[in-house]
């Protein structure tokens, strides 16, 4: 008989009564090879035939059961036309279904295309929608059968029902597939959501806890679909982090007018990666900064630290506050960490003892002030240590008794650094005598100091260095004037003058340029820190035009300078003659040269430039140091000289008010511009002393030693201590500079590869990060651009890529790239700012942008002869092999980061699909692990944006990383084609 359709060779089977693998054969035979028993809807017919009548027909549902058994039907066929079997009043056809899904529901699989795979998620998603419907359907008949009397049919079907969907829920595997059905189609799983709600009114009515148990737990596992990527355990067997300790100390160091911002972004990338729990996070920072105070070199970097500890951290704490989830949480947590806080007894006595008072307690009531501790959490932590101050080793002399301690003074000076902007802001023509005795009373003991630091801690500084340019501008005219009017114009000339170059040296000349703004006049002050004021790393040519202004106004201060008993005041234009004063050197140092001026004329002359304003003094000493720098060893003396002139103060009645006040922040000024030329000529000069330190953390590197010893000794030790502290971020930074990025980065990297015990390997990069973090843009690039495919590609360094170093670079460049992928699209800070950038062509032609031509990355792996084919250039790759997440998102590839991303991701998909296996695809493996550990839910545009999709079937390969979590993980599932590629990966799982 030859079969028309589907249906009627079913009906002839059942009439015929054919066995299960009879039927399988005929069937074969009626339908020739072509089309697929999914295309002709096998499993929606039998299904169809089989529950026509009140109870299933056993002999067709053999044969879907042979169907299954044999894989004549996918999966998702038989799941779609379960879930479209709605009368649920059908027990025995209802349980038949439920015993067809109990043959395949926990281990569900499908090795076709990728629409197959995705279709697969889908029709699980339908079948998950139609079990819930119907243990609602039978929950709401126990129900019914509970009001009549006859509760056991009810119970049993529910009891199938739910056990059915917690064996389906169960595997991760099919909730991965469930989790991207869900992306797929989010109204279905607004569905399932309602019908959830619904079964769980209708089961809180039941009495028996075990089925409500049972459903709780499904209903619990069907919640946590769509956060399947957020869980992440956080390390409780630690107690200290040496990487948000150096993230803090090097930020108190080096970047106090730095925002906030990027460094709570940066601390939360830490907390992140690292897992860190909340109170010992918050402990950490504390920890930090009070190791900062206790070590901070006493004088201006006493009081950053503590500007740092009281102003800026509790700033910062609040913003996190932001980050992590709720308020209440958070000042609970800060509690937490004070109470952690206060068993560190000598770390706090040590605090209180240097900086003379309850550190403490002024860091409570700060926390408290910005709500970040309730008022009953500080008066208990308070009292607490209160007690243990009782028993602290007290100073026995009363050498502490008359210092004043600096967190008070601080505290004092933030709101006063807001009343000085106020009076600034005022007509300066309307009081010029008020204003003089505000900036007199700043200029007294270490008021400046302390103003600055509070500026500078709450993000005021640039304001006040504006509002100084502007009073400096002001000052520059002074029109028909009489003595005493003239006096005041250069004392506020003078004294805003030293202050914006004390500003400049102490926290960078960052904070005293303006945002360029096109056509407006650049300021005078501004023109002459950027042309003509000595800084570090910054070589000026004292040949330049701008030392050389008009010949006129030149003579006229010479004939000034050496006629005259003193400087004129009345009419005087300052800026003129700061700008004329380096020629004016020049020539009298070629008449003292030449012999026509004598010693004692040089002293008066030099006494005329420093007895009215101190700043005609700095500007003839920043020419010195250019023109010093310039000359033979024999030719310097008598510049050195002059210089050795100008530096001490003047001994006489007559000088302008605050005279000793404005010398002490010239000496320091003098001293800040001529420490490197003196260094290079050996000369010392003795500038007056204020008894403090002014350069701490100058000069630290010994004398006579490799920097490369220097850099390995160094690092050593740290990594013995366990922690960095500020002098060794000094260091650090010095060699930095001095070696270049690449040479910096891989010298550290090959200490890291030396060592072999486990806890040695993982703090070595938990400091090296904290190190890396003084420039990590460059440093990433370095890393991954060069340092990583140069052992990646070269098979005699794979042997260094072993477990324990192995895993620790692959952990260490993990945490570099996130951290410099999450942040390049803000600005590098200030301290970054001063070094030299990498070319963007160095990075182009390493990695050309056309896939057309051959980058310098991808023939270095093709000259690896074995696996030329393998490893080739783009060109001979297939366009889909190397296409990735970014293109779709269309990434800008002009970005050095981007490309050397998107190039390290090729060479590991390379890698995993080459031939030859080694410690270098143990190290890809290492690195993938590291990227899903530390990557968040919802943080698509992530590095792993850059990874060519075709990785995802090879890493599946690999044993550690077969598991739906990773798949899910390393796929960008906001993308129709990452969800296809994800389902295909783990539907073959």
């Amino acid at each position: 008989m030859k079969v028309v359709n589907l249906k009627q060779a079913i009906l002839q089977a059942w009439k015929e009564r054919w066995s299960d693998y009879q039927w399988a054969i005929n069937m074969k035979k009626f339908f020739p090879k072509g089309a697929t028993w999914d295309i002709l809807n096998l499993a929606e017919a039998l299904l169809e035939q089989a529950m026509i009548g009140p109870s299933p027909n056993p002999l067709i549902l053999s044969y879907l059961k042979y169907a299954i058994s044999s894989q004549m039907v996918s999966y998702s066929s038989v799941l779609t036309a379960i879930s479209k079997f709605d009368d649920f009043s059908r027990d025995l056809c209802v349980q038949a279904l439920l015993d067809i899904m109990d043959m395949f529901c926990d281990r569900l699989s499908c090795h076709g295309k990728a629409e197959e795979c995705i279709g697969l998620c889908r029709s699980l998603l339908s079948a998950l929608h139609w079990l819930l419907r119907c243990t609602a359907a039978s929950a709401e008949r126990l129900r019914e059968g509970l009001e009549a009397g006859t509760p056991a049919a009810g119970e049993k079907q529910l009891a199938m029902c739910l056990q059915r969907l917690e064996k389906t829920l169960s595997s991760t595997k099919n909730r991965a597939l469930l989790h991207i059905a869900k992306l797929e189609e989010a109204s279905s799983w607004t569905a399932i959501e309602h019908s959830l709600l619904k079964l769980g009114e209708i089961l809180a009515s039941l009495s028996n806890p075990q089925l409500r148990s049972q459903a709780e737990q499904c209903g619990t596992l069907i919640r946590s679909i769509p956060t399947m990527l957020a869980v992440h355990s956080e390390q409780l067997h630690k107690t200290g982090y040496p990487t948000v300790h150096a993230v803090v100390l090097l930020e108190g160091t080096m970047n106090l007018t730095g925002e906030t911002q990027p460094l709570v972004e940066q601390l939360m990338m830490v907390k992140r990666m690292q897992h860190i729990p909340t109170p010992l996070f918050v402990l950490e920072i504390w920890k930090a900064c009070f190791v900062g105070l206790i070590e901070s070199p006493e004088g201006t970097e006493e009081l950053k630290w503590t500007a740092f500890t009281f102003l800026k951290i509790p700033q910062v704490l609040v913003k996190l506050k932001k980050y992590c989830h709720g308020d209440k949480d958070f000042t609970e947590d800060v509690s937490c960490a004070f109470e952690f806080l206060l068993k560190l007894t000598p770390l706090l006595d040590k605090a209180d003892q240097r900086c003379n008072c309850d550190c403490t307690k002024f860091l409570l009531q700060e926390c408290s002030k910005q709500g970040l501790l309730s008022e009953a959490s500080v008066t208990n932590l308070m009292a607490k240590r209160a007690a243990d101050r009782e028993h602290a080793p007290q100073l026995k002399s009363g050498e502490n008794a008359n210092i004043q301690p600096n967190p008070g003074l601080i505290l004092r000076a933030e709101p006063t650094v807001t009343n000085i902007l106020k009076t600034m802001d005022a007509d300066h023509s309307k009081s010029p005598e008020g204003l003089l005795g505000v900036l007199g009373h700043m200029l007294s003991g270490k008021s400046l100091d302390l103003l600055l630091a509070a500026a500078a801690a709450t993000g005021k500084l640039k304001s006040f260095a504006r509002k100084f340019i502007n009073l400096n501008e002001f000052t520059t005219h002074g029109n028909e004037e009489l003595a005493k009017a003239a006096s005041v114009r250069a004392l506020l000339f003078d004294i805003s003058f030293l202050m914006l170059c004390h500003v400049a040296q102490t926290y960078g000349s960052e904070v005293i340029l303006s945002e360029s703004s096109s056509g407006a006049q650049v300021p005078f002050f501004e023109t002459w820190m950027q042309t003509c004021m000595p800084e570090e790393g910054k070589i000026l040519n004292p040949d330049h035009p701008c030392f050389w202004p008009d010949s006129t106004k030149v003579e006229s201060l010479v004939a000034l300078l050496n006629n005259s008993s003193e400087m004129k005041l009345v009419q005087m234009k300052w800026h003129e003659a700061c700008l004329s004063i380096s020629a004016a050197i020049l020539e009298i140092l070629n008449a003292w040269e030449n012999g026509v001026l004598a010693f004692e004329s040089i002293q008066k002359i030099t006494d005329n430039i420093k007895g009215k304003v101190c700043s005609l003094a700095v500007c003839a000493v920043a020419w010195l140091v250019a023109h010093v720098r310039m000359l033979g060893l024999d030719e310097r003396e008598k510049s050195l000289q002059m210089i050795r002139q100008l530096a001490g103060p003047l001994y006489s009645e007559n000088t302008l008010q605050f005279y000793n006040e404005r010398v002490v922040i010239m000496s320091s000024i003098l001293e800040h511009m001529c420490a490197d030329v003196l260094q290079q000529t050996a000369t010392q000069i003795k500038f007056p002393s204020t008894g403090v330190d002014t350069m701490p953390y100058w000069n630290l590197l010994p004398p006579k030693r490799p920097i490369k010893e220097v850099l390995t000794d160094i690092f050593g030790k740290v990594l013995e201590k366990g922690w960095v502290d500020s002098r060794s971020i000094h260091i650090f930074d010095t060699l930095l500079h001095m070696g270049g990025v690449y040479w910096f980065c891989n010298n550290l990297i090959k200490e890291l590869l030396k060592e072999t015990r486990k806890e040695h390997t993982l703090r070595a990069v938990e400091l090296l990060y904290s190190i890396f973090c003084l420039d990590m843009q460059q440093v990433t690039l370095v890393l991954l651009g060069h340092i990583l495919p140069g052992l990646l590609t070269d098979s005699s360094k794979w042997h260094s890529l072993m477990d324990p170093p192995g895993t620790a670079l692959a952990k260490l460049a993990v945490w570099c790239a996130l951290s410099s992928y999450s942040s390049h699209k803000g600005q590098a800070s200030s301290r970054q700012k001063k070094r030299h950038r990498e070319d963007i062509e160095d990075y182009i032609s390493l990695f050309p942008l056309d896939d057309m031509q051959p980058s310098k990355l991808m023939r270095l792996l093709s000259s690896n002869e074995e696996d030329a084919n393998v490893l080739s250039s783009p060109t001979d790759r297939s366009m889909s092999s190397s296409l990735s997440a970014s293109q779709l998102h269309t990434v800008n590839m002009r970005d050095p980061l981007n490309r050397v991303l998107a190039n390290l991701f090729l060479l590991i998909s390379s890698i995993l699909g080459s031939r030859t296996a080694g410690p270098h695809t143990q190290f890809v493996q290492w690195f993938m692990e590291e990227c899903v550990d530390c990557l968040e839910q919802g943080s698509r545009g992530s590095i792993l944006q850059f990874m060519p999709f075709t990785t995802v079937s090879e890493l599946v390969k690999v044993s550690a990383m077969s598991s739906p979590k990773v798949v899910l993980a390393i796929t960008d599932l906001s993308l129709s084609l990452g969800r296809q590629v994800a389902a295909k990966a783990i539907a073959a799982l």
